[in-house]
């Protein structure tokens, strides 16, 4: 994958023709891909992932496991599923001999789920990744470990990567206070590895803000699927027993964030597009998607496992908080730049710590196509102004990219720098996108 500062050809974003009747099957869920590649890891017998993604993040996730002892491997009989046999967590500290490294690209939940992984292995292990990693917050994972008596020596910035982390064999457990204000990766990271701590886990939250709570409640959800006992009663604190977790043969659901750039699509440009596998319920972020569309002027409709999105190309402007589904920000933004009327995004400061500072890069391109797009304390307020051509700068984000292409099917002439980055969760999404507006 390029970097913003390595030439490439941009990508001329298509702009639409007519209303839009399409079909895209999106792949599978990365947040659920990453959770359960870990917890096969860390299960008590072989396990298998069916129809997981396949993306740079999730092969990231795949490897660094990998490396840390566990197999995972193809199954011939069954192409695109993966078997995973779990890594060898009985051995005495140094037992395996050398430093296991970790390379964790631009992924968010390798470099946050893995290091109490990493305290449970017999070897150390260094963690590293892209330079745009290195300046995504690490800090509370790392203290947490520290306070649970594991040792992290860090070799650049504190609390950034890289770093490593001394697996002794095991890991007492206890309690852990962590600030997860900065991500809801620190809490998940800890209880997807707590029940194999010596007395389980207690983690309590002790920032002013919790963003992306969804994915907490995902990572309950899969922790109990596989026997594991969570006790998420009490408000920002759960209590992880400690015991074995079941291995499984598990179903990945399609990615509802990554759809939603699909499903936008029909708002902008008309017409109906469809998504398949849609679950009833989810803990998927991106399950809000359709409650937030029909408030911007859609209609929506789930026949079975279809979800219908149907526009009219008319965009109204909203007061959204999206705390709990901040990664779709990007593709509501490029809608509200497309409004009826001014859209405040709310409860998303944390955004300025994923892949890129997300609401900079949102204000600096919407402004870049003449359109009008201002920071606060914790979103962005975007004013419509007449969009022209230009290109569309990518900061190696994945969702800037696909922010990039929704712009483009309403104003000629937009060009998407980079749009390869769109492989962290999307292994083929300039495919996907033509073949929609074909």
């Amino acid at each position: 994958m390029t970097s913003p500062d390595v030439a490439a050809p941009d990508w001329p974003a298509p702009t639409a023709a007519g209303p839009l009747d399409a079909t895209v099957e999106v792949p599978g869920s990365k947040s659920l891909t990453n959770r359960y590649l870990v917890l096969a890891a860390l299960a008590d017998g072989p396990g298998r992932l069916r129809a997981p993604l396949r993306s740079r993040d999730t092969l990231l996730m795949a490897q660094a496991l990998r490396d840390l002892g566990a197999r995972i491997e193809d199954d011939p009989a069954a192409p695109g599923d993966w078997l995973v046999t779990p890594l060898p967590l009985a051995g005495p500290a140094g037992a395996t001999a050398g430093t296991a490294t970790v390379d964790c690209g631009l992924a968010g939940t390798v470099m946050r789920f893995l290091p109490a992984v990493a305290a449970l292995a017999d070897r150390p292990v260094r963690f590293d990744g892209d330079a745009g990693a290195r300046v995504r917050p690490m800090g509370p994972v790392l203290a947490a470990l520290r306070d649970l008596g594991v040792e992290v020596t860090e070799h650049g910035e504190p609390g950034h990567l890289p770093f490593t982390v001394a697996g002794s064999g095991g890991v007492p457990g206890g309690a852990v206070d962590v600030d997860a204000s900065a991500s809801s990766q620190f809490v998940s990271g800890l209880l997807l590895a707590a029940a194999r701590f010596g007395r389980g886990l207690t983690v309590r939250h002790t920032g002013p803000t919790l963003p992306s709570l969804p994915h907490i409640e995902m990572t309950v959800a899969v922790l109990r699927a596989a026997g594991v006992e969570v006790d998420d009663s009490r408000p920002t604190i759960w209590r992880v027993e400690p015991g074995s977790i079941a291995a499984r043969d598990v179903r990945v659901e399609p990615d509802l964030s990554n759809a939603a750039p699909f499903l936008c699509a029909a708002v902008v440009a008309g017409g109906t597009v469809r998504v398949p596998g849609w679950p009833a319920s989810t803990t998927q972020p991106g399950g809000l998607l359709p409650g937030i569309l029909e408030q911007m002027g859609a209609t929506t409709s789930l026949d079975g496992d279809v979800l219908s999105v149907s526009g009219t190309g008319v965009v109204h402007g909203v007061d959204l908080d999206l705390r709990a589904a901040g990664e779709i920000a990007p593709t509501i933004a490029a809608l509200a730049a497309l409004g009826d009327g001014p859209t405040r995004l709310r409860g998303i400061a944390h955004l300025r710590g994923h892949e890129t500072d997300r609401l900079a890069a949102l204000s600096a391109e919407i402004t870049r196509l003449g359109g009008q797009a201002e920071q606060t304390a914790d979103g962005l307020v975007i004013t419509p102004r007449p969009l022209h051509g230009g290109t569309v700068r990518t900061y190696a984000d994945h969702r800037m990219a696909t922010f990039g292409a929704l712009l483009g099917l309403a104003v000629p002439g937009v060009l998407v720098q980079d749009v390869a980055t769109t492989a962290k969760t999307i292994p083929d999404f300039v495919g996907l996108w033509d073949g929609m507006l074909a």
